[in-house]
């Protein structure tokens, strides 16, 4: 934001935090907010990942993936990669949001970012019908009943809506239990000491198959928003 004027720079972080203040009560008035910042700051690029999250959620898939592309390009970060790999999913390219998830050395990402992409892989492929290597897609170290942190609740949903598809209800309805007890947990803890990790302790059956540890016109993906379309397609990043 040092790159523009003050009056341009107020303007801009004033439609960023609406953006942010309305992305879960009302996703299109956002992603209006997001536009109107990305038509004054187009090269700024958390201007162009908050276009890219409000797109996202209001299911306008490709226009997340092309801005996810320059937020990329742009920063040099990898943090979006999961919602990356979703929208090649929104798009109906689950084998092509499978190779995206692959194309980053996972342990050079953040937990929370890793933990997503987890999540994120194991829906490509329940979107081919590979319901078991989808479960084994999140069956990883932070798949831990016994600790609640702010990523356990969608995991372990994720993980028990994945048994259900496979028909294994009661195990499913045990994953379900937890990430009730991780959420309530996390809510307690952020009463009482700022977010503070928490230990869960549980009365749960153990399953011998669980883990040891376990329509707006918006700019185009160029640094120019607002600019005739280029043309370009997910498909063509170099992850």
């Amino acid at each position: 934001m040092k790159t523009l004027s003050k009056e341009n720079a107020d303007g801009v972080a004033q439609h960023l935090a609406m953006a942010a203040r309305l992305i879960d009560s009302d996703p299109a008035l956002a992603h209006l907010h997001a536009m109107s910042a990305a038509r004054r700051a187009g090269r700024i690029a958390m201007v162009r990942e908050t276009l890219a999250i409000t797109a996202y959620e209001t299911g306008d898939y490709a226009l997340a993936l092309r801005e996810l592309r320059t937020y990329r390009r742009i920063s040099g970060k990898d943090d979006q990669l999961p919602l990356m790999v979703d929208s090649e999913r929104g798009v109906g390219r689950p084998e092509r949001a499978l190779e995206l998830g692959r194309s980053v050395d996972r342990s050079t990402l953040d937990v929370p970012v890793r933990v997503a992409l987890a999540i994120a892989m194991s829906g490509a492929r329940l979107d081919l019908g590979q319901t078991e290597d989808a479960l084994l897609e999140l069956q990883i170290p932070q798949l831990d009943p016994k600790r609640a942190f702010s990523y356990s609740p969608a995991l372990f949903n994720a993980y028990a809506e994945t048994l259900e598809v496979l028909g294994r209800e009661e195990e499913a309805a045990v994953w379900h239990d937890r990430a009730m007890i991780a959420s309530e947990a996390l809510e307690q803890s952020a009463a009482d000491d700022e977010g503070e990790t928490m230990v869960v302790v549980e009365e749960f059956l153990e399953f011998d198959d669980e883990p040891e540890s376990p329509t707006a016109v918006a700019p185009e993906s160029d640094d120019q928003p607002g600019e005739e379309p280029s043309g370009e397609s997910a498909t063509d990043e170099k992850a």
